[in-house]
């Protein structure tokens, strides 16, 4: 099936051995939204969506409370968000999400990636007419799932697209997308319809793709390998198609 499959299929098996990075990952956002907004998930929705996305990964109760109470307190050093943009091997468009506690330090390293790879790392915003930030929230598909009437009663909550997908495992989910600004009004008709959701996040949706080899995919997956690796970064998009 081509070389660019098997490194993908290789980098899928290395995800799920990346479970504690993926777990400390999910800490960092919970410990951003305490800061945010408070430690009550009642009354923080951000905090709120942090837990629940941590535990549709099976993160533990005890590293999710922990988290909670280490941002809770008075002296605790709290994380920077930042977003690096650049374009990687072949010309492809890299953008880069970040939580920190030295600034320094991520971006050395993240310009260092760009460099050893032959890419460039650019300014903040070079990318904004390819990526497109929007609220992105799914779940299982029910066998008597009707989309149709779906739709129609999520009208209300910034619907801008609603389709069924296989996820890793095989199963179908369903895939809600809004607005950026939509992303709490889509949550709070969710859980008013009790609704199940697996995962609630903000992602970064291309707006054009780079056409490129298999050959030049394995490039640029190396140097997304080496990027996802840094303990700073929480998530990476590309335009590959």
């Amino acid at each position: 099936m081509g070389r660019a499959f098997e490194f993908r299929k290789e980098r899928k098996f290395k995800r799920w051995a990346k479970m504690a990075v993926q777990f400390t990952r999910l800490g960092k956002e919970i410990a951003i939204a305490v800061k945010d907004g408070g430690p009550h998930p009642d009354t923080n929705s951000r905090l709120r969506t942090a837990i629940h996305n941590a535990k549709n990964v099976n993160m533990p109760k005890d590293r999710i409370d922990a988290a909670i109470k280490r941002a809770s307190e008075k002296d605790s050093k709290g994380y920077e968000e930042y977003v690096y943009e650049g374009y990687g091997p072949h010309g492809v468009p890299i953008l880069i999400e970040t939580a920190t506690d030295n600034t320094n330090r991520t971006v050395a390293n993240i310009r260092s990636y760009f460099t050893k790879s032959g890419g460039t790392l650019g300014k903040t915003g070079s990318l904004d007419f390819i990526f497109n930030r929007k609220s992105m929230f799914r779940f299982d598909a029910a066998e008597d799932l009707d989309v149709e009437e779906l739709e129609l009663e999520l009208i209300d909550g910034g619907l801008e697209e609603l389709y069924v997908e296989a996820n890793e495992e095989g199963v179908d989910e369903v895939v809600i997308q809004t607005s950026f600004e939509d992303f709490g009004n889509m949550q709070s008709l969710l859980e008013e319809k009790g609704i199940a959701v697996k995962s609630a996040k903000l992602e970064r949706i291309s707006l054009s793709n780079s056409e490129i080899s298999e050959e030049q995919a394995v490039d640029v997956l190396k140097l997304i390998d080496k990027i996802e690796e840094d303990d700073d970064v929480q998530a990476v998009y590309h335009n590959m198609a």
